[in-house]
């Protein structure tokens, strides 16, 4: 006797969730929800700051928060997928400002353009300022920046061209001081926070014979009120 044995046969795709698990190619649908969403997310964390929902970021994107979560675990997991080059770029920079001969060159190439890269994305910054955002990956990344970072500060001082009471901690708070000033001032004058930057330079030298040429202008009185007036509203989520 002879039987017939019948199969039924998935049309689903299966689909991998975010952090390991299969290696199958998403379906063209789901990896192009997947881009919407980190788009969102990239402009909304640059703009808000990580305090973002993922509700928020979900109606950004025009997609359902399921969908969200269906690509992303959580929050944390959506922060690592899109912040993990980021750091490692900063990594990097550390790294490669190393291998610049002069010290003090070295150390003016990382700290300008750490800034730089923190200055346009609100969310970068919180995320190298504070340990309450992503997971271990991130974290043990942010701990790789550590040790060049301490070698640019210590090569530099070595050498005369820093004084001797900074510290790479101090890097941090020069971070978020000129970061914050860049988001006063960046709808007025972009890139402000190389005005204050060049103060900044000046006063870490332990020694100068005249003051650098400063490259950006101040504000005048009428900009430094329209900056008063519109820094609260410029950080409001438009409802």
């Amino acid at each position: 006797m002879s039987y017939i044995v019948v199969v039924e046969l998935s049309s689903t795709v299966e689909e991998p969730g975010e952090e390991g698990g299969s290696v199958r190619h998403l379906r063209r649908d789901a990896e192009m929800n997947r881009e919407r969403v980190l788009a969102s997310a990239r402009e909304l964390f640059a703009q808000y700051g990580l305090q973002t929902t993922l509700d928020e970021i979900a109606h950004h994107a025009g997609v359902g928060v399921g969908t969200v979560y269906r690509r992303f675990s959580s929050k944390e997991a959506l922060v690592e997928a899109l912040f993990e080059q980021r750091v490692q770029a900063i990594v990097d920079l550390a790294n490669e400002s190393l291998l610049i001969a002069n010290s003090w060159e070295g150390f003016v190439h990382f700290l300008e353009n750490l800034i730089s890269m923190e200055a346009s994305d609100r969310g970068l910054r919180e995320l190298v300022l504070s340990n309450d955002y992503g997971g271990e990956r991130l974290q043990a990344l942010k701990d790789q920046v550590e040790a060049p970072a301490s070698e640019i500060v210590e090569r530099a001082k070595r050498d005369g061209y820093l004084r001797e009471d900074f510290a790479a901690t101090d890097i941090v708070v020069i971070t978020a001081m000129l970061g914050t000033a860049d988001e006063y001032c960046s709808q007025l004058v972009p890139g402000m926070w190389r005005r204050y930057f060049t103060y900044v330079l000046d006063g870490l030298r332990p020694s100068r014979t005249s003051s650098s040429e400063i490259a950006y202008r101040s504000l005048s009185m009428e900009e430094m009120k329209c900056a008063m007036g519109s820094w609260r509203r410029r950080f409001q989520r438009a409802t």
